[in-house]
């Protein structure tokens, strides 16, 4: 099943840099193992935030849900779900 999945990423500005910065290292490292093993399909920044939009790649919403509980910055983001399938006018003959 693909998701689009939009994270906005409110640190507190109280949040000591340290702490900012190693949860910045782990989520990095997590993002990278979720998009080697295809479930992180695509990754983008959206200007001018502290913000992605991304596609994942999971098996169900259920396991979509614990992926994004699993992300270190979690508790400092806004998520909104999207899910999407495929659409009959599209020229390509897969979702990649």
């Amino acid at each position: 099943m693909l998701f689009k999945v939009t994270m906005d990423v409110k640190l507190p500005a109280t949040m000591p840099e340290a702490t900012a910065d190693a949860l910045k290292k782990k989520e990095k490292e997590l993002a990278h193992a979720l998009q080697s093993s295809g479930k992180w399909r695509h990754l983008w920044r959206v200007v001018g935030q502290y913000a992605n939009v991304s596609i994942f790649d999971v098996a169900s919403s259920t396991e979509l849900h614990d992926l994004l509980l699993s992300l270190p910055l979690f508790p400092y983001m806004q998520i909104e779900v999207e899910a999407l399938c495929r659409h009959p006018s599209s020229i390509h003959q897969d979702d990649r």
